[in-house]
Formats: C-alpha cells, sequence, structure tokens
C-alpha cells in the first residue's frame, strides 16, 4: 500500500472506497419520515456494501454514518448517508475494542452485553425496546439526548445480521428518530454504525452498536482539551423526556 517513513512519522497512499447511500429519491423526505420496510431496504444497502467490500483484504475498517442537518456537518440536503474503508483501523476504534477486550479478560463477559443486563433491570434510561433490541441514553452520554441502539443478541459484526433482526432494527430505528424529531423539534444529529473491524477476531468481546447524536451543544476548549464533555441534562431525563413524547 505505499508506505514508508518520512523521519519520525509515517505515510501511505490513500487506498479505500467512499459512497454516497441514497436513502430515498423523494428530495423532501428524511430517515425519521421513512417507514420501517423502506429504512429496513437501507440497512440490508448498508450490510450488502460491507460484504463486498470486505472481499478487498487491503481494507480493515468500514465505517458508515450519517450527517442531518448542517450544524451536523451535512452539505447536501438530500437525505443520504455515507460509506468509507479505510486500510487502517481507526484510533478510536482500537480504542473502543481494547477496552472491550480487556473488561471481557478481567470479568468473561462482553461489556455491551453487561450495559444490556443492567439497562433493562433499572429501566430508568431505556427509551425503546423490543424483542431484538435495546435504545437507551447511555450511564455518562456525552452529549444531550444522545442514545445507543444495542442488539440484545451478542455480536460483534453488523453485517451478519439476520432477516428479523433487520426488521427490527428498522422498527426501533425508526421509533428513535420519530422521538428524536418530536422532543427536539426535527434536530441536526449524527448516526454512527459502530461494528467490528473487518478481519480481526472479535467476536466474544466486542459488540456492534448504533450511535445516534443530536447536535445541541458545542465541542469547544474544554472538551478538546481535556476529553471531557459537558452535558447539561442526565441520562435519566433524556430518556423519559423521549419517551413520553407522542409519535
Amino acid at each position: 500500500m505505499g508506505r514508508e517513513g518520512m523521519g519520525l512519522y509515517d505515510r501511505m497512499n490513500g487506498i479505500g472506497a467512499h459512497e454516497v447511500i441514497i436513502e430515498t429519491p423523494d428530495h423532501a423526505l428524511a430517515l425519521a419520515n421513512l417507514p420501517p420496510k423502506h429504512l429496513e431496504d437501507i440497512l440490508w444497502a448498508y450490510r450488502d456494501r460491507m460484504v463486498d467490500l470486505k472481499r478487498d483484504f487491503r481494507l480493515r475498517f468500514i465505517l458508515i454514518f450519517k450527517n442531518h442537518g448542517a450544524a451536523a456537518g451535512a452539505t447536501l440536503e438530500h437525505t443520504h448517508s455515507q460509506l468509507i474503508a479505510l486500510p487502517i483501523v481507526p484510533t478510536n476504534v482500537a480504542a473502543e475494542i481494547e477496552g472491550c477486550r480487556s473488561h471481557y479478560l478481567q470479568k468473561e463477559r462482553c461489556i455491551y452485553c453487561d450495559i444490556i443486563r443492567q439497562e433493562l433491570s433499572e429501566r430508568t434510561r431505556i427509551v425503546a425496546d423490543n424483542p431484538e433490541f435495546l435504545v437507551v441514553t447511555p450511564f455518562a452520554p456525552r452529549f444531550p439526548f444522545e442514545m445507543w441502539i444495542l442488539p440484545k443478541r451478542h455480536s460483534a459484526y453488523f453485517e451478519e445480521s439476520q432477516k428479523t433482526q433487520f426488521e427490527l432494527l428498522a422498527r426501533i430505528l425508526s421509533e428513535s428518530l420519530r422521538r428524536l424529531d418530536r422532543a427536539l423539534s426535527e434536530p441536526a444529529f449524527n448516526f454512527i454504525l459502530h461494528t467490528s473491524p473487518l478481519h480481526e477476531k472479535t467476536g466474544d468481546f466486542y459488540h456492534w452498536h448504533i450511535e445516534v447524536i443530536p447536535k445541541l451543544t458545542q465541542v469547544a476548549g474544554f472538551e478538546w482539551g481535556t476529553g471531557f464533555y459537558i452535558n447539561p441534562v442526565t441520562p435519566e431525563e433524556s430518556a423519559k423526556f423521549l419517551r413520553d413524547v407522542e409519535i
């Protein structure tokens, strides 16, 4: 891949893929307005593109994300999401996986499975729930009304999900986005799929999930300087507000 050293630094050729998934032919519709079956088709498109790109062993990680609204970084109005395939595992992803591995080595359990068990027991941070998925406002959220969509069935790889899972994921994703729109007057948000690197064996300890982050506050000097985030709303308050909204 043309990797070479430049003194202290490394550089390499720009190998990868960048694809735009156009979510609907209707320019005026947003993701939250699409019926669940349409959302399911989008999830299948994500899965199919990941399976295809996985054949290229030069690629090590695939990120799927959505920027909705100018405040979230969207530069096109027509609703779409993006896929970027990289020849390296990003630092943030490697740190998340290493944290999961450390928890597993210490406790012999997946940390996300532990989170699911605790949230189902306490039920104070649950936004929505169905037989396959749980939506929560995490215990220590970085941002107000941040939501995680977690598969109840342990799996490290999004692309290995089954048909029933995609059906129920589409329904709960639709519900979650509609709750967000009604509660917060259609905010800008980022949607990020967290899944395992393509060719790493993380099945025992990693757990794929989706993070939805409304853009209600700004990251400024304190956050950049410390890695700590100031969130003025507790996750329990956020979850209750989202649960109570009529959709």
